[in-house]
This record gives structure tokens, C-alpha cells and sequence, in this order.
């Protein structure tokens, strides 16, 4: 199978291992979401689709419906400029959070993403707590995590080091690159990261620079941004997600700012954020010690010691019960709706009779 055009989209051999559904030449990769409509592309070129009355009569739930950087099986006759969705491949990777308000499900942000840039502004935004949190959701999804500390002109370069200093007092071990838009500062180092047909997400907070960023990196003014306040915060404009390719051959995805950034099911992804916590874990004396004051605890005798900080400790515990809860949360709604058609089902039957 030749998919020289799908390569500079992203595929490689982990998706040619998943061919069952249909024939190669219906791969398309979902390079943007305007609610119900995609923008796919595939090997002929960049055209609209729509997902398979079918295929979401099977699946309801938001997490299962194609995301920006799905891999999907596409009908569509020659000539024709639009397509229907019947299929999604396997992920190889996920960018997903707890949906926002009260919902306990999933929101898909990016699917099958090799690095996420993780932005934050050294001026206004900087917060280590905040940055543990996208890691968790970064490393819970199977990417690479980077840090970006963007704005590193609006701060002197004894702060930058300081804020530098706390990622890493923090246990954070992902790259650090501090940048600026104003004196380019940083941009020439980000721009040797980037590998052609790999696959790069920007994440942050509104106004911390992600899509002047992007459009630096395109060449030309791509994607709207907002002038800047007198503080030094952007006016956020992205709206919507979309997977972009530059003239190196990488692609990058912008996202909105998200003020709402729900953990649910992040175990895997907390247990690598604070690996730390993680191996102190193992010398308490009880297997489901919680740190919190367990006699024996040789994480809580960490932060006596001065080998953790608290505030480490106390964001890994925020995290841990939050994602329990959710999950937890979760399981019983499913629980309930599963009830609940039992009970729908009972009811249609004695009426018959």
C-alpha cells in the first residue's frame, strides 16, 4: 500500500497495522471540526465529510465521535467533494479532559499527537500547579509533554531562572523552552523540535501567546489572535481546533483556552507526573497508605525532611481525589443508565402481554 501523501499527514506503520475496516485509499485524517461537518484530508486533497447516521447511532457518547487528528475510513465517489465517516481507526494517542459543568464523560481535545507543547506565560500565567495538571492529562493520553514558557521578555531573567528553578523543585522533568515573540528569543530552538510528518499540539490558557505562536511558526497570519492588554495577557480568539502543516512538514494543532480542565481515569498519567510520589510509595509500610498521616509514611516523612515540598504533595492529592471522584462518579451514572434501559425494556414487555 503507498500512502506517500497520508506520510506528510501523519501516518506511519503503527495505523497500517489497524487496516481491517475497508481499502487504504478511504483513510482520510481530520484536519478540522465545525460541529457536525469535518475537514478531512486525504491523498487527493482537503474536502468536507459528515459522520454516518449508522455509525452515531452506535456510539453517543462525545469521546467516540472523530476528533482533530483522527485517522477515519471515508466513503466518497469520485468527483464528489464531500464524504461520509463510517469508521474510526484505533488512537494512538489522546488528548481528552472531563468535560466541562456537570457532565461526567470525556471531551476529546486531539487524537493521535506525537508532542503536546504545554504554554504558559512567564508574565501573568505562570503556575506550577497548573502545568502538573496538563502533564497529567498530557502523559495519561500516551504523548511527549514539552513546556513552553512564553512572554519571557515582559520578565528579568533572575524570575525566568526562578520559575525554571520551581518546574523542576516540582519533580517536572519534561523540556523547558523559554521564547519570545517580541525578540524571538527561543523560536530558532522550538523550530529544531519539530520533526516533519510528526504531529504537535499547543495547549494553555487564554491569551498566553498560542496562536501568535503558531502563526510564527506558519510563516503568515494563519490563525486570529487579539492585540495584547497593557498587562501583558492576550486577547484570546482561537474558536475552534485545527491540524495545520508547515512548510518544514510538521503539523501543529492550536486549541482554544480552556478555563475548565476537568481530570477523570487519569491514574496512569498522575503515577507519571508525580513519579516521585510514586516510588516513595512503595517504602509505606501500608500498600494503600494515602499520605495523609499513616504512621510509617515515607512520603509524608519526605516533606518532614525536606525532600518533597508540600505543595507537591497537596497537588498530587487535589489530583488523585479528583480523578477518583470523577471515575468513580462516572461508573455509577453508567451504572444507573444501564438501569434504566433494563427498566425501559421491562416496562415494553409486560405491555405487550
Amino acid at each position: 500500500m503507498k500512502h506517500n501523501e497520508l506520510q506528510k499527514w501523519g501516518w506511519d506503520e503503527w495505523f497500517e497495522q489497524d487496516i481491517t475496516c475497508g481499502p487504504s485509499d478511504s483513510i482520510a485524517r481530520v484536519a478540522a471540526v465545525d460541529r457536525e461537518q469535518f475537514l478531512l484530508v486525504d491523498q487527493t486533497g482537503i474536502f468536507r465529510g459528515r459522520v454516518a447516521g449508522s455509525y452515531r447511532y452506535r456510539h453517543h457518547l462525545a469521546h467516540e465521535l472523530p476528533c482533530v487528528g483522527d485517522w477515519v475510513y471515508v466513503e466518497k465517489s469520485p468527483g464528489e467533494e464531500f464524504g461520509v465517516v463510517y469508521s474510526i481507526l484505533p488512537r494512538k494517542t489522546s488528548l481528552r479532559r472531563k468535560m466541562a459543568g456537570n457532565a461526567i464523560e470525556y471531551q476529546m481535545i486531539a487524537a493521535n499527537v506525537d508532542v503536546v507543547f504545554i504554554v504558559v506565560s512567564c508574565h501573568f500565567d505562570f503556575n506550577v500547579n497548573r502545568q502538573e495538571r496538563y502533564l497529567v492529562m498530557v502523559q495519561d493520553g500516551g504523548a511527549e509533554p514539552c513546556l513552553l514558557l512564553t512572554k519571557s521578555d515582559l520578565v528579568e531573567p533572575a524570575v525566568l531562572a526562578e520559575q525554571k528553578a520551581a518546574i523542576r523543585s516540582a519533580g517536572i522533568t519534561s523540556p523547558i523552552v523559554s521564547l519570545s515573540n517580541v525578540t524571538e528569543e527561543g523560536l530558532e530552538e522550538l523550530q529544531t523540535l519539530l520533526s516533519p510528518g510528526r504531529t504537535y499540539c499547543f495547549v494553555g490558557s487564554s491569551g498566553v501567546g498560542k496562536s501568535t505562536l503558531v502563526n510564527r511558526l506558519i510563516g503568515h497570519r494563519k490563525l486570529d489572535t487579539g492585540s495584547v492588554s497593557g498587562t501583558g495577557e492576550g486577547r484570546h480568539t482561537t474558536v475552534r481546533r485545527e491540524l495545520l502543516r508547515l512548510a518544514e512538514g510538521a503539523l501543529v494543532i492550536d486549541n482554544p483556552g480552556m478555563r475548565e480542565f476537568g481530570i477523570i481515569g487519569a491514574e496512569n498519567g498522575i503515577a507519571q507526573s508525580y513519579s516521585d510520589i510514586t516510588a516513595l510509595s512503595s517504602r509505606c509500610r501500608y500498600r494503600d497508605c494515602r499520605h495523609t498521616g499513616e504512621p510509617c509514611c515515607a512520603v509524608v516523612e519526605a516533606v518532614a525532611a525536606g525532600e518533597l515540598s508540600q505543595e507537591h504533595l497537596d497537588n498530587y492529592l487535589k489530583l488523585s481525589e479528583e480523578s477518583s471522584f470523577h471515575q468513580m462518579s462516572r461508573a455509577e451514572k453508567r451504572k444507573k443508565d444501564r438501569d434504566f434501559g433494563k427498566h425501559v425494556k421491562s416496562v415494553k414487555k409486560n405491555l405487550r402481554r
